[in-house]
């Protein structure tokens, strides 16, 4: 079972880079974005209040975070942990500023964008969209470290050494189911089972059949 809990590095590389991207992105838009005037009021960078520490700043340190669990790890299960994290980050990005409604949080702010379309890609950019995202990313890791590989499945049944040494393309499985070769003694074989006496000697051979009596050249030698 142990061997099973071992996958290659390069396994979650994709979405664990994408991930810590995304934290970086989710974190620090609020506090840059009035640089590029693409954000939230107010107008101005590196506002801090605690509804950002709790929409903002929290979930992206939990994408970041399990992003680069993700990234690094070689355990199944400790990669998976690190993929859920992102997930709840995720999901508090996309509906956390919905829920925390109920505790009486405002929000990070209004977006600075004058236009309906402008707004709605700061939304989406800073909260919803990011979320849906960071989620998707951290399901597909979720999907990949949860299949034992072929080579996972090997190194836990044979070792190591036993793995390198198998030519590739060949698994154990395919040796074990190997076709059998059938002997000669077989269904259609019985003849070699039995096989037909040895040829008389010329001693041993049956004696000159006699005419009978009546028939022609009877008598003659």
């Amino acid at each position: 079972m142990a061997g099973t809990m071992h996958v290659p590095r390069t396994r979650g590389v994709l979405s664990g880079v994408l991930l810590v991207l995304l934290g970086l992105w989710g974190g620090l838009l609020p506090f840059v974005g009035p640089y590029a005037d693409f954000g939230f009021a107010p107008d101005d960078p590196w506002v801090y209040d605690t509804d950002r520490l709790q929409l903002s700043i929290a979930p992206a340190i939990a994408v970041g975070l399990g992003g680069l669990i993700v990234l690094i790890s070689a355990n199944r299960a400790f990669a998976m942990f690190g993929a859920w994290i992102a997930v709840l980050g995720g999901a508090w990005f996309a509906v956390g500023g919905l829920v925390a409604t109920l505790w009486d949080v405002e929000g990070v702010g209004a977006p600075l964008g004058t236009s309906e379309g402008r707004q709605l890609a700061e939304q989406l950019a800073g909260f919803t969209g990011l979320g849906v995202v960071a989620v998707f990313l951290a399901a597909l890791a979720l999907g990949r470290f949860a299949v034992v590989g072929v080579k996972e499945a090997r190194l836990n049944e044979f070792g190591e050494e036993k793995a390198e040494e198998a030519p590739p393309g060949q698994t154990d499985d395919t040796k074990k189911t190997q076709p059998i070769v059938r002997s000669s003694y077989g269904r259609y074989g019985r003849d070699s089972m039995n096989p037909p006496p040895p040829p008389l000697r010329e001693s041993e051979t049956a004696p000159e059949d006699q005419r009978v009596a009546g028939e022609r050249g009877a008598g003659k030698r």
